[in-house]
């Protein structure tokens, strides 16, 4: 009997809800967009967080990088395990982001990931370079992550620009802790690379789609190109100065670069003494 009394009582309205609005048709239809938005922040902010990862164990690397004395050949193993650590940090953090940049996520996240994406691709584009003396083509990019996120063109165009800036502080180390460094003819090679670089990115026309992008790419490109000029001539002012003024240089003389810009996110303007 009492269990009867109890089915005919109307149920009680939900905390918070009244009757009217548990009735509504569109609550449900809200409440499922109430949760794709949360969903969405909480996807956006853990892509911030592994870009941002992504940078700081990047910049770790090419710090590394900046301690070798003897380019165009194998890292020292002692920089080369400390490499290969941080890389496989990195390769963590991808896999573990890589469910949420998965189809049109792919395109809606990136912003939130390509700063990550460009200091990586500097990053192996630096150790490749020093290795073999050779640019690293985009698909060596895109193989290194194993496919589980997507590095486009413009990521790769842009990690490049900032590539400049890293072979810049190399070749004025070399010039500074080098003998005859106008004899030198790696430090003549690294310069014929910068060189070349810089006729290649003159010659880049981001007015149209380049891979799927387009506006984007061509404002980053037109900020990007004069702190590579610059970085250029750094190197040309260092080389010529070594040539014609070489024999009043004391030893260890390091050109004065104060008052210029520096590129590839600041890391460009100190000179690293070795160890």
């Amino acid at each position: 009997m009492a269990t009867s009394q109890r089915s005919q009582e109307p149920q009680r309205p939900k905390k918070g809800l009244t009757q009217e609005q548990q009735n509504n048709p569109y609550m449900s239809m809200f409440n499922h967009f109430r949760d794709e938005l949360d969903e969405h922040h909480d996807r956006r902010e853990r892509v911030i967080k592994a870009s941002r990862d992504i940078t700081a164990l990047s910049k770790k690397m090419i710090f590394t990088l900046q301690r070798a004395r003897d380019p165009f050949s194998p890292l020292p193993a002692s920089l080369n395990k400390e490499y290969e650590m941080r890389f496989k940090q990195i390769q963590e953090i991808i896999s573990c982001v890589s469910p949420d940049l998965q189809d049109i996520s792919t395109y809606r996240y990136a912003r939130q990931i390509t700063g990550g994406i460009q200091e990586y691709t500097e990053a192996i584009a630096f150790h490749y370079y020093l290795a073999t003396g050779k640019l690293i083509p985009l698909s060596a990019v895109q193989e290194s992550v194993k496919s589980l996120i997507e590095i486009t063109p413009g990521d790769y165009i842009l990690g490049i620009f900032d590539l400049v800036g890293e072979m810049m502080r190399f070749s004025i180390t070399m010039i500074a802790t080098r003998g005859d460094a106008d004899k030198d003819e790696k430090v003549a090679k690294a310069l014929r690379d910068l060189r070349e670089l810089r006729l290649e990115f003159e010659g880049l026309d981001t007015s149209t789609t380049l891979g799927g992008e387009s506006g984007l790419l061509g404002k980053e490109v037109h900020k990007k190109l004069g702190v590579m000029k610059t970085c250029v001539e750094k190197v040309e002012a260092a080389v010529c100065g070594v040539i014609v003024r070489g024999s009043e240089r004391p030893k260890g003389w390091i050109p004065d670069l104060t008052g210029a810009t520096g590129g590839g996110g600041g890391t460009m303007d100190r000179v690293d003494e070795g160890e």
